[in-house]
């Protein structure tokens, strides 16, 4: 194990942060300049790196070779894990898609006269209630896929209903042990046993709550359009056995990392290999039933695979990578010495703002590695940077994975620029949230 290094004032330190800075701001103005958000993260995640190689290979210092050498496979491990889950789970709703799921999802909602706020709500609640099992990311992705069938023209909905799915999605993934990433780093390190995170439920569901009705109120009036004579969306063939086999994929991720000993990932890419199997023995059938080979439709998983947001995943490596290089040169070191100063409740809500401008993944991470005194109500303390990394980085719209995926389903919708304009909202909820954190932890011993 390595010692932190502390190089953020050094040139290649000085020189990282403004890169890191940069490509920060071409992320946050993608409206603006019409970057995709996945090239300026992926630019400054590897560029940093660049840098610190560079600064190695001038001052010739072999020891700090080894040591980036062990923090960037350990990096590349990290990512890889992230990477491949959101792989597959994008492979699946694609393959959802293809076979209608959502459109008979849409349909079946829609033709119950549902109002937009009434599909505001019920698709807000269902976030908040798959994400503890589903985890958050993908909860946001199914989700933001039923909107943007239910009505893909109207921004005044999408807008608020998007924010809502990501806000209930990361809420709902906060008192869940593997509803989120960090939720499982907390419980992976021991800094909470399964029950103990269940306590964080009145201070989740309240806060996304609030904020849903805040938003409720921007929600527009009337129906989404629906003409009676619309013929009834059917799944098809093989679309029922594919959301079976998401929901084992789902089952064999968490067996594996909790059982197995293995990354949730490897569960998820076993699943993947499933759905291929099981798409070629339905070609194969078809094949059999059908005399005349050229009517039977042939179903092609490749096909999903090339429909998956490609600049979702890029982006995730740059920024993960990006994070990963400032922790090495020693700037995510900084925020836990506060600990000490500040006390941990005062930090512990910081980490949240901090998350949603950074990342909660790594900065979770560096708040475990630096192991904080949390003074006299440590566990109450870990439940606190458990919720606010998770709930917090919903403040803005890539400060959660939850957050990214749906700007990706929702490209040119649901944006930096479209969120902040309600982001008061959320704020709004992450403070109620802590309060009832608070009152429940510390006044009434409730955890």
């Amino acid at each position: 194990m390595h010692e932190q290094l502390h190089l953020t004032t050094t040139w290649v330190g000085i020189l990282s942060l403004i890169v890191f800075v940069v490509g920060y701001y071409f992320i946050a103005t993608e409206d603006k300049y019409h970057v995709n958000k996945a090239k300026p993260a992926l630019f400054a995640g590897t560029g940093i790196f660049m840098l610190i190689g560079l600064y190695i290979a001038i001052t010739g210092d072999h020891q700090m070779g080894d040591h980036l050498h062990y923090e960037i496979n350990h990096l590349i491990v990290e990512i890889a894990g992230i990477f491949f889950f959101l792989f597959v789970a994008m492979t699946y709703i694609e393959a959802m898609i293809d076979r209608g799921v959502f459109m008979a999802l849409r349909f079946s909602l829609v033709s119950k006269g549902y109002t937009y706020k009434k599909l505001f709500w019920v698709t807000g609640f269902l976030a908040f209630f798959i994400s503890p099992v589903a985890d958050n990311l993908t909860t946001a992705l199914i989700l933001s896929t039923v909107l943007i069938t239910i009505d893909k023209h109207n921004r005044a909905f999408l807008v608020p209903s998007a924010i809502n799915i990501v806000v209930a999605a990361n809420a709902g993934g906060a008192w869940s042990p593997f509803g989120d990433i960090t939720t499982l780093m907390v419980w992976v390190d021991g800094k909470g046993s399964f029950v103990e995170f269940l306590y964080l439920f009145p201070a989740s569901f309240i806060g996304w709550s609030v904020t849903a009705f805040l938003l409720s109120r921007f929600v527009p009036k009337g129906n989404p359009p629906f003409n009676v004579d619309e013929k009834k969306a059917e799944i098809l063939e093989g679309g029922k056995a594919i959301i079976a086999l998401f929901a084992l994929t789902i089952v064999l991720a968490v067996v594996s990392h909790q059982l197995l000993h293995l990354p949730a990932m490897w569960g998820m890419m076993f699943g993947l290999a499933i759905l291929k199997l099981y798409v070629y023995i339905l070609n194969k059938k078809n094949r059999h039933n059908d005399d005349d080979e050229n009517d039977v439709e042939h179903i092609n998983a490749f096909s999903w695979i090339a429909k998956i947001e490609n600049d979702t995943l890029l982006f995730f490596f740059g920024i993960l990578a990006a994070v990963g290089g400032l922790h090495f040169l020693g700037f995510l070191e900084y925020f836990t010495t506060l600990y000490t100063q500040f006390g941990a409740t005062a930090v512990n809500i910081g980490v949240g703002f901090l998350s949603a401008v950074v990342d909660n993944v790594p900065v979770m991470s560096a708040v475990l590695k630096a192991n904080p005194d949390m003074g006299v109500n440590a566990q109450a303390q870990w439940m606190l940077v458990t919720l606010t990394a998770g709930v917090g980085g919903s403040l803005i719209s890539f400060g959660s994975a939850a957050g990214v995926g749906v700007m990706g389903k929702l490209h040119g919708i649901y944006t930096f620029a479209s969120h902040m304009k309600l982001a008061w909202t959320v704020l709004v909820g992450y403070i109620v949230s802590v309060s009832i954190w608070y009152f429940q932890f510390m006044v009434l011993h409730i955890g």
